[in-house]
């Protein structure tokens, strides 16, 4: 397995969760804690709730952000072994002359 696959399946991953965790926050502030009633409070508290699903998403939008990055240097690129076949169709192509217009001059004679 090489390392662009690697970083693949870990940026697939990541973006699994990112979704997941996104999910299951509530906009209007109330988040999972919220699904569960009163006994969330006794548990962790709707602000402990909301900072970890918070601190959570962000952690997970920067390590995205890094493995993208980093995906972009893993990246398998082709050698230069295809550059002389390059110079050998571009030897092929002739470039034709370029044909200027040929211009008369025609001398009008004036009768006076």
């Amino acid at each position: 397995m090489t390392t662009y696959n690697l970083v693949l399946i870990l940026i697939l991953i990541i973006a699994i969760a990112l979704i997941l965790i996104v999910m299951v926050q509530n906009p209007k502030g109330g988040g999972l804690s919220s699904s569960f009633g009163g006994g969330a409070q006794n548990i962790g508290g709707v602000q402990n709730t909301n900072s970890f699903l918070d601190n959570t998403t962000w952690t997970l939008a920067i390590a995205m952000f890094a493995l993208i990055l980093m995906a972009n240097f893993a990246i398998p690129r082709e050698t230069t072994a295809n550059a002389p076949q390059l110079e050998n169709t571009l030897e092929g192509v002739q470039t034709a002359p370029a044909q200027t217009p040929a211009t008369t001059t025609t001398q009008q004679d004036s009768v006076k």
